[in-house]
Protein backbone atom coordinates (compact mmCIF):
# COMPACT_ATOMS: atom_id res chain seq x y z
CA UNK A 1 0.00 0.00 0.00
CA UNK A 2 1.36 3.43 -0.88
CA UNK A 3 1.86 6.40 1.52
CA UNK A 4 -2.38 6.39 0.60
CA UNK A 5 -4.69 5.39 3.94
CA UNK A 6 -6.09 2.56 4.61
CA UNK A 7 -9.32 4.50 4.49
CA UNK A 8 -8.57 5.51 0.58
CA UNK A 9 -8.37 1.47 0.03
CA UNK A 10 -11.59 0.75 2.40
CA UNK A 11 -13.43 3.48 0.45
CA UNK A 12 -11.76 1.51 -3.17
CA UNK A 13 -13.40 -1.57 -2.03
CA UNK A 14 -17.01 -0.04 -0.69
CA UNK A 15 -15.79 -1.36 2.97
CA UNK A 16 -15.79 2.00 4.02
CA UNK A 17 -15.77 2.13 8.02
CA UNK A 18 -19.14 3.25 9.82
CA UNK A 19 -19.55 7.39 10.61
CA UNK A 20 -21.71 9.65 12.72
CA UNK A 21 -22.30 13.34 11.03
CA UNK A 22 -21.37 15.86 13.78
CA UNK A 23 -20.37 19.54 13.73
CA UNK A 24 -16.90 20.55 14.37
CA UNK A 25 -15.62 23.78 14.97
CA UNK A 26 -13.54 25.63 12.71
CA UNK A 27 -11.76 29.12 12.46
CA UNK A 28 -14.20 31.02 10.24
CA UNK A 29 -13.01 32.05 6.65
CA UNK A 30 -13.06 35.82 7.53
CA UNK A 31 -11.74 35.74 11.35
CA UNK A 32 -8.12 36.66 11.81
CA UNK A 33 -6.10 34.54 13.61
CA UNK A 34 -6.90 34.20 17.23
CA UNK A 35 -5.57 35.42 20.45
CA UNK A 36 -6.36 34.11 23.92
CA UNK A 37 -5.27 35.07 26.99
CA UNK A 38 -4.53 33.21 30.21
CA UNK A 39 -4.63 35.95 32.28
CA UNK A 40 -6.25 38.94 32.67
CA UNK A 41 -6.05 40.91 29.35
CA UNK A 42 -5.78 44.70 28.98
CA UNK A 43 -8.74 46.47 28.97
CA UNK A 44 -11.23 46.55 26.49
CA UNK A 45 -9.25 43.65 25.09
CA UNK A 46 -11.27 40.07 24.87
CA UNK A 47 -10.35 37.14 26.65
CA UNK A 48 -10.28 34.94 23.65
CA UNK A 49 -10.60 36.55 20.46
CA UNK A 50 -11.21 34.60 16.83
CA UNK A 51 -14.81 33.28 14.82
CA UNK A 52 -15.94 29.65 14.63
CA UNK A 53 -18.24 28.32 12.04
CA UNK A 54 -19.90 24.83 13.14
CA UNK A 55 -19.16 21.98 10.03
CA UNK A 56 -20.99 19.50 9.33
CA UNK A 57 -18.58 16.36 8.66
CA UNK A 58 -18.36 12.63 8.78
CA UNK A 59 -16.19 11.24 11.67
CA UNK A 60 -15.25 7.52 10.82
CA UNK A 61 -15.02 4.53 13.08
CA UNK A 62 -11.41 4.30 13.71
CA UNK A 63 -11.57 1.40 15.36
CA UNK A 64 -11.78 -1.54 12.23
CA UNK A 65 -8.61 -0.15 11.30
CA UNK A 66 -6.53 0.97 14.00
CA UNK A 67 -4.02 -1.73 13.56
CA UNK A 68 -3.09 -0.15 9.82
CA UNK A 69 -3.13 3.59 11.98
CA UNK A 70 0.51 5.20 12.39
CA UNK A 71 2.22 8.50 13.70
CA UNK A 72 4.03 8.92 10.51
CA UNK A 73 0.99 8.95 8.32
CA UNK A 74 -2.28 9.74 9.74
CA UNK A 75 -0.29 11.07 12.78
CA UNK A 76 -2.53 9.30 15.23
CA UNK A 77 -2.28 5.81 16.72
CA UNK A 78 -4.89 3.36 19.26
CA UNK A 79 -3.15 1.44 22.01
CA UNK A 80 -4.17 -0.80 24.17
CA UNK A 81 -2.38 -0.07 27.52
CA UNK A 82 -3.18 -0.50 30.93
CA UNK A 83 -1.75 1.59 34.06
CA UNK A 84 -1.20 1.13 37.46
CA UNK A 85 -2.85 4.47 38.82
CA UNK A 86 -5.92 4.47 40.95
CA UNK A 87 -6.72 7.82 40.83
CA UNK A 88 -6.13 10.23 37.85
CA UNK A 89 -6.88 13.11 40.11
CA UNK A 90 -4.54 12.90 42.21
CA UNK A 91 -1.80 14.86 41.28
CA UNK A 92 1.27 13.34 43.17
CA UNK A 93 0.10 9.56 42.35
CA UNK A 94 0.14 10.70 38.66
CA UNK A 95 3.36 12.10 38.57
CA UNK A 96 4.89 9.27 40.42
CA UNK A 97 3.27 6.22 38.58
CA UNK A 98 2.02 7.41 35.64
CA UNK A 99 4.66 9.72 34.03
CA UNK A 100 6.90 7.07 34.30
CA UNK A 101 4.34 4.30 32.41
CA UNK A 102 4.02 7.10 29.78
CA UNK A 103 7.96 7.52 29.20
CA UNK A 104 8.08 3.92 28.35
CA UNK A 105 4.98 3.88 25.90
CA UNK A 106 6.57 6.81 24.37
CA UNK A 107 9.64 5.20 23.60
CA UNK A 108 8.02 1.86 22.67
CA UNK A 109 5.39 3.96 20.18
CA UNK A 110 8.39 5.89 18.44
CA UNK A 111 12.07 4.02 18.79
CA UNK A 112 13.09 7.46 20.82
CA UNK A 113 16.47 7.69 22.66
CA UNK A 114 14.58 10.06 25.39
CA UNK A 115 11.54 11.32 26.45
CA UNK A 116 10.78 14.63 28.53
CA UNK A 117 7.51 14.90 30.07
CA UNK A 118 6.67 18.06 30.94
CA UNK A 119 2.80 18.82 31.81
CA UNK A 120 -0.61 17.02 32.28
CA UNK A 121 -3.84 18.32 31.82
CA UNK A 122 -7.46 16.42 33.33
CA UNK A 123 -10.46 16.96 31.62
CA UNK A 124 -14.21 16.84 32.45
CA UNK A 125 -16.82 17.68 29.91
CA UNK A 126 -19.50 18.23 32.91
CA UNK A 127 -20.90 21.74 34.00
CA UNK A 128 -19.50 23.30 37.09
CA UNK A 129 -16.43 20.81 37.02
CA UNK A 130 -13.56 22.50 36.09
CA UNK A 131 -10.90 24.52 37.73
CA UNK A 132 -7.55 25.55 38.01
CA UNK A 133 -6.42 21.82 37.44
CA UNK A 134 -9.27 20.34 35.65
CA UNK A 135 -10.55 21.56 31.86
CA UNK A 136 -13.46 21.36 29.47
CA UNK A 137 -13.25 19.90 26.48
CA UNK A 138 -11.44 21.30 23.94
CA UNK A 139 -14.09 21.75 21.27
CA UNK A 140 -12.35 23.63 18.24
CA UNK A 141 -10.33 22.34 15.81
CA UNK A 142 -7.08 22.40 16.74
CA UNK A 143 -3.19 21.71 16.75
CA UNK A 144 -1.07 22.41 20.13
CA UNK A 145 1.89 23.50 18.39
CA UNK A 146 3.23 25.32 15.27
CA UNK A 147 6.22 25.48 13.25
CA UNK A 148 7.53 28.92 15.58
CA UNK A 149 6.28 27.24 18.94
CA UNK A 150 7.43 23.71 18.51
CA UNK A 151 10.92 24.26 18.89
CA UNK A 152 10.04 27.21 21.38
CA UNK A 153 9.22 24.69 23.85
CA UNK A 154 12.54 22.84 23.83
CA UNK A 155 13.86 26.29 25.03
CA UNK A 156 11.52 26.61 27.15
CA UNK A 157 11.38 23.75 29.28
CA UNK A 158 15.63 22.67 28.57
CA UNK A 159 18.64 24.71 29.50
CA UNK A 160 19.92 26.30 26.55
CA UNK A 161 23.09 24.28 25.76
CA UNK A 162 20.66 21.17 26.69
CA UNK A 163 17.99 22.69 24.16
CA UNK A 164 20.26 23.33 21.27
CA UNK A 165 21.98 20.29 21.22
CA UNK A 166 18.74 18.36 20.92
CA UNK A 167 17.28 20.49 18.19
CA UNK A 168 20.26 19.56 15.84
CA UNK A 169 18.68 16.41 15.95
CA UNK A 170 14.76 15.24 15.20
CA UNK A 171 12.40 15.80 17.99
CA UNK A 172 8.46 15.19 18.35
CA UNK A 173 5.84 16.59 20.36
CA UNK A 174 3.86 13.79 21.60
CA UNK A 175 0.37 13.72 23.32
CA UNK A 176 -1.07 10.55 25.61
CA UNK A 177 -4.92 10.78 25.91
CA UNK A 178 -6.48 8.29 27.86
CA UNK A 179 -9.99 7.82 29.89
CA UNK A 180 -9.77 8.21 33.29
CA UNK A 181 -13.45 7.25 33.69
CA UNK A 182 -14.64 4.38 31.05
CA UNK A 183 -16.30 4.31 28.55
CA UNK A 184 -16.15 7.38 26.85
CA UNK A 185 -19.74 8.34 25.62
CA UNK A 186 -20.14 12.50 25.61
CA UNK A 187 -17.63 14.64 23.48
CA UNK A 188 -15.21 11.63 22.53
CA UNK A 189 -12.17 12.83 20.58
CA UNK A 190 -12.03 13.46 17.06
CA UNK A 191 -8.76 13.16 14.89
CA UNK A 192 -7.97 14.51 11.27
CA UNK A 193 -6.17 12.17 9.03
CA UNK A 194 -2.70 14.19 8.47
CA UNK A 195 -2.72 12.96 5.13
CA UNK A 196 -5.91 15.02 4.39
CA UNK A 197 -4.34 17.95 5.52
CA UNK A 198 -3.28 21.13 3.38
CA UNK A 199 -0.51 23.24 5.48
CA UNK A 200 -3.12 26.22 4.16
CA UNK A 201 -5.37 25.17 6.19
CA UNK A 202 -3.47 25.68 9.34
CA UNK A 203 -3.41 29.34 11.36
CA UNK A 204 -0.96 30.02 13.91
CA UNK A 205 -3.47 31.26 16.68
CA UNK A 206 -1.25 32.73 19.73
CA UNK A 207 -1.67 31.79 23.38
CA UNK A 208 -0.58 34.88 25.52
CA UNK A 209 0.82 34.15 29.40
CA UNK A 210 2.39 36.45 31.80
CA UNK A 211 6.02 34.67 30.80
CA UNK A 212 6.00 33.91 27.20
CA UNK A 213 3.78 34.11 24.10
CA UNK A 214 2.68 30.57 22.64
CA UNK A 215 1.20 30.00 19.45
CA UNK A 216 -1.39 26.81 18.62
CA UNK A 217 -2.67 25.93 15.28
CA UNK A 218 -6.55 27.31 14.46
CA UNK A 219 -7.70 25.37 11.43
CA UNK A 220 -10.20 26.58 8.74
CA UNK A 221 -12.20 24.29 7.10
CA UNK A 222 -11.40 22.08 3.72
CA UNK A 223 -13.86 19.37 2.53
CA UNK A 224 -10.94 17.09 2.30
CA UNK A 225 -10.67 16.71 5.61
CA UNK A 226 -10.89 13.12 6.95
CA UNK A 227 -11.89 12.84 10.34
CA UNK A 228 -11.80 9.39 12.74
CA UNK A 229 -12.56 8.60 16.61
CA UNK A 230 -12.83 5.59 18.45
CA UNK A 231 -16.19 5.03 19.97
CA UNK A 232 -16.25 4.21 23.93
CA UNK A 233 -12.71 4.37 24.53
CA UNK A 234 -11.84 2.53 27.74
CA UNK A 235 -9.83 3.24 30.67
CA UNK A 236 -7.24 0.88 29.60
CA UNK A 237 -6.42 2.45 25.98
CA UNK A 238 -4.88 5.48 24.88
CA UNK A 239 -4.03 7.80 21.44
CA UNK A 240 -0.88 9.11 20.71
CA UNK A 241 -1.51 12.49 18.90
CA UNK A 242 1.23 13.79 16.80
CA UNK A 243 1.38 17.21 17.45
CA UNK A 244 4.76 18.43 16.00
CA UNK A 245 7.33 16.43 14.11
CA UNK A 246 10.91 18.21 13.22
CA UNK A 247 11.08 16.08 10.11
CA UNK A 248 10.66 17.36 7.00
CA UNK A 249 10.99 13.85 5.07
CA UNK A 250 7.66 13.32 4.01
CA UNK A 251 6.25 12.05 7.27
CA UNK A 252 3.00 13.37 9.02
CA UNK A 253 4.20 16.31 11.07
CA UNK A 254 0.93 17.12 12.97
CA UNK A 255 -2.26 15.68 13.42
CA UNK A 256 -5.15 17.90 14.43
CA UNK A 257 -8.16 17.16 16.55
CA UNK A 258 -11.04 18.30 18.50
CA UNK A 259 -13.56 17.17 21.16
CA UNK A 260 -17.21 16.60 19.45
CA UNK A 261 -20.68 16.07 20.42
CA UNK A 262 -21.27 13.20 19.15
CA UNK A 263 -25.66 13.05 18.26
CA UNK A 264 -25.40 9.07 19.35
CA UNK A 265 -24.68 9.96 22.97
CA UNK A 266 -27.54 8.80 25.53
CA UNK A 267 -28.95 12.41 27.30
CA UNK A 268 -27.70 10.57 30.79
CA UNK A 269 -24.44 9.75 29.68
CA UNK A 270 -22.39 10.57 32.01
CA UNK A 271 -19.36 13.23 31.64
CA UNK A 272 -16.29 12.67 29.20
CA UNK A 273 -13.40 12.81 31.86
CA UNK A 274 -9.78 12.20 30.35
CA UNK A 275 -6.18 12.86 31.25
CA UNK A 276 -3.33 14.26 28.21
CA UNK A 277 0.46 13.76 28.96
CA UNK A 278 2.10 16.23 26.96
CA UNK A 279 5.34 14.60 25.97
CA UNK A 280 8.91 15.57 24.34
CA UNK A 281 10.99 12.46 21.83
CA UNK A 282 13.84 13.15 21.21
CA UNK A 283 16.02 10.85 18.64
Amino acid sequence: MTSATATAAAIANDTEPAAVEAPLNYLAPDSPPPVAYAYEPPPGVPLRSGRWEAQRVAIHDGRPIANELSLDKQGFTLRRRSSAVRDFFDEEEVKRVYYPEIERLVREETGASEVVIFDHTLRNSAEGRTGNTIREAAANVHNDYTEKSGPQRVRDLLAPAAAEARLKRRFVEINVWRPVAEPVEAWPLALCDAESLDPRDLVPSERRYPDRVGEIYAVRYNPSHRWYYFPRMRRDEVVFIKCFDSARDGRARLSVHTAFADPTTRPDAPPRQSIEVRTLAFF
